[in-house]
């Protein structure tokens, strides 16, 4: 296939939302909405933990709204312990406006990306499958 040609695929994609005081989420997925070539879904789940095979065997990517995580650890503790077991890659999202993220979360991603619309579909599609 040409890389101008339509990439097809539907991504299955678990982003972090919870505590949310400066509207991450909201601003992430219009991002993604912003891609029209770019094909999504969103997985969710009353409780990541307690979530099975099932459910994470369709996820292919776990989004991480690093902004979020001081008021969502144990949200973020549950996805990265998902990813692991499940082998589905970690795409962390630095916080709007800022370089750093906490380093515990940055050993566990498969990639890094700040909040441009083309680096996050390029995150996302060329996340590596095994961490």
């Amino acid at each position: 296939m040409f890389e101008d040609e339509r990439d097809d695929k539907i991504y299955n994609l678990i982003i972090t939302n919870g505590i949310d005081k400066n509207n991450e989420y909201g601003q992430f997925s219009e991002k993604l909405y912003s891609k029209v070539d770019f094909l999504w879904k969103e997985s969710m789940s009353g409780s990541y933990s307690t979530a099975g095979d099932e459910f994470y065997q369709k996820v292919d990517r776990i989004i991480l709204l690093s902004g979020l995580y001081n008021d969502n650890k144990e949200l973020f503790e549950d996805l990265l312990n998902a990813g692991e077991k499940y082998d589905i890659p970690i795409v962390l999202v630095r916080p709007f406006g800022v370089e750093e993220v906490p380093e515990h979360l940055e050993k566990k991603a498969a990639t890094i990306v700040g909040w441009n619309a083309n680096c996050i579909i390029d995150s996302i599609k060329d996340a590596p499958e095994t961490m």
